[in-house]
C-alpha cells in the first residue's frame, strides 16, 4: 500500500488488542462503526476499523478533515460525546451528522507520552444510544490511552534499534527499554485487565461475553511477554534474575498453571501427573514460570488434535517435563534453542517473541539445574531437573 501515513497504519496493525478493542466498542455500546483514526490539522485517515454499517472506509481510507467532528476532537483535546444528534443543543444543527447520517457518536483522543496528538477511538450509529456515562466514557478513555502507550513504546524501540552503535549505547538503551516495559506498559496493562473485569459484569449478550474473554486472555499473554523482556533485559545487563526460594508446597501452583493454559486453549488437551512427595527449594512463582513457557511452546510446536503431557516427581531429585507430538526439531535448531528470539520450524500457530526458552534456561540455571530436550518423530520432551536441597542462605 502506498500511503503517506503507512507507517502510522502499520503501528496500529502491530497492535493486536486493536480489533478486539474496536469490536468491544461495538459490542457494549451497539455503535455499529468503530475506528481508530490520525488526525492532523489538514488529514483524518482511518488506521482500523470495524465497520457494521457500510460506511466503506477501510485502512488508508480518507475522510475531509473539516468534515469530521474529529477535527473539532483534534483543535479542543476534548472528547466528544453525542447520545442523540437530534435532540443535543449542540449538534442537532451540525454538518457532519447529516452528511454522514449518524444520530449517535463518541470521539476520544489519542495522546502520546510526550502529551502530542495523535488522533482518535471514535464510534458511531445511525441510530441513538446512551453514551453519556461513566462506564462507556471511562472505557474509551481506557482503550485510548493503551493504545497510545502501545504507540510511544514501539517508537521509543525503534528509536532505541537505530541507535544500537556500541556496547554502552545498548546497555543505555536496555535500560530505557525496561523502564518501557516496566512502567510504561505494565501500569495501564493492570488498568486495561480492572476495565475488563468491570465490564465482565455489565450484562452482555454472548458474543460480548466472548469477547471479553479473549481479552482477559490477552492480558495474561501480554503480562508475560512484558515479563520475559524483562528478564532478558536484567540478563543482558548483568542484574541477573530475580529469585526467591522457598520450601512452601510447589505442586497447587504448578497444577494452577496447567488449568490456566487449559483454560487459555480449550481445544488442546493436557495431562498432567504429579508426584512431588518431598519438599523443594525453589521460587515457587520462577518455577510456574518455567512450567507456563515450556507449556506454551509445545501447544504452538505441536498438532492441535495431540495431547501435550506434563510430569513432575521427586524421585532423587526435582524432575518436571513437558512432552508433546510433533515433528522432530531439527539438530541445527537444537544447538540454539536456548539463545533469545530463536524459534523453531513455523507451524503458524505460535506466537511471542522468542524469549521463553531462553528465559526457561535462566531459570532452570539461577535453580542450580539443568534444562534438555530430546526430540524425535515420536515426541518432544523437554526436561528441567534440579537438586531437591538447594543451600538456603543462613540466619545471620
Amino acid at each position: 500500500m502506498d500511503h503517506d501515513f503507512k507507517a502510522d497504519i502499520d503501528a496500529i496493525e502491530a497492535i493486536a488488542a486493536v480489533p478486539t478493542i474496536l469490536a468491544v466498542v461495538s459490542q457494549v455500546t451497539g455503535l455499529g462503526f468503530s475506528a481508530v483514526a490520525r488526525v492532523t490539522g489538514d488529514r483524518w485517515v482511518c488506521l482500523a476499523v470495524n465497520d457494521q454499517v457500510g460506511l466503506g472506509l477501510g485502512a488508508g481510507g480518507e475522510l475531509k478533515v473539516e468534515t469530521t467532528i474529529c477535527h473539532e476532537v483534534h483543535q479542543a483535546r476534548e472528547a466528544v460525546v453525542i447520545d442523540h444528534v437530534a435532540q443535543d443543543a449542540c449538534y442537532a444543527d451540525h454538518h457532519t451528522p447529516a452528511m454522514y447520517g449518524f444520530q449517535s457518536y463518541i470521539s476520544m483522543p489519542i495522546f502520546l507520552a510526550d502529551g502530542s496528538f495523535f488522533g482518535t477511538l471514535c464510534a458511531l450509529d445511525p441510530e441513538p444510544a446512551k453514551l453519556k456515562n461513566s462506564g462507556v466514557i471511562g472505557m474509551f478513555r481506557l482503550f485510548a490511552d493503551l493504545i497510545g502507550v502501545h504507540l510511544d513504546a514501539a517508537r521509543r524501540v525503534a528509536t532505541a534499534e537505530a541507535n544500537l552503535l556500541d556496547a554502552k549505547a545498548a546497555a543505555e538503551l536496555q535500560e530505557q527499554f525496561m523502564a518501557v516495559l516496566g512502567h510504561d506498559l505494565r501500569n495501564p496493562l493492570a488498568a486495561i485487565a480492572a476495565g475488563t473485569r468491570l465490564l465482565a459484569r455489565m450484562p452482555l449478550d454472548e458474543k460480548a461475553k466472548s469477547l471479553i474473554a479473549m481479552m482477559e486472555t490477552s492480558t495474561i499473554r501480554m503480562s508475560s511477554l512484558i515479563e520475559d523482556v524483562i528478564d532478558l533485559a536484567r540478563s543482558r545487563l548483568g542484574g541477573g534474575m530475580s529469585f526467591a526460594p522457598s520450601m512452601e508446597p510447589l505442586e497447587p501452583l504448578l497444577k494452577q498453571v496447567v488449568d490456566e493454559m487449559r483454560a487459555t486453549h480449550p481445544q488442546r488437551r493436557i495431562e498432567a501427573e504429579f508426584a512431588i512427595t518431598k519438599p523443594v527449594f525453589a521460587d515457587r512463582q520462577r518455577i510456574a514460570r518455567l512450567l507456563s513457557n515450556l507449556l506454551g511452546n509445545a501447544i504452538s510446536y505441536s498438532a492441535a488434535e495431540t495431547p501435550v503431557f506434563v510430569r513432575a516427581q521427586t524421585y532423587g531429585s526435582f524432575s518436571l517435563s513437558v512432552i508433546n507430538r510433533g515433528p522432530a526439531i531439527p539438530a541445527a535448531t537444537l544447538d540454539k534453542l536456548f539463545m533469545p528470539y530463536v524459534r523453531g520450524q513455523d507451524t503458524g500457530n505460535q506466537q511471542g517473541l522468542g524469549l521463553g526458552l531462553f528465559i526457561v534456561s535462566q531459570i532452570a540455571s539461577a535453580h542450580g539445574g539443568t534444562i534438555d530436550v530430546t526430540s524425535t518423530d515420536d515426541e518432544t520432551r523437554f526436561t528441567f531437573q534440579m537438586p531437591l536441597l538447594i543451600d538456603a542462605p543462613s540466619a545471620s
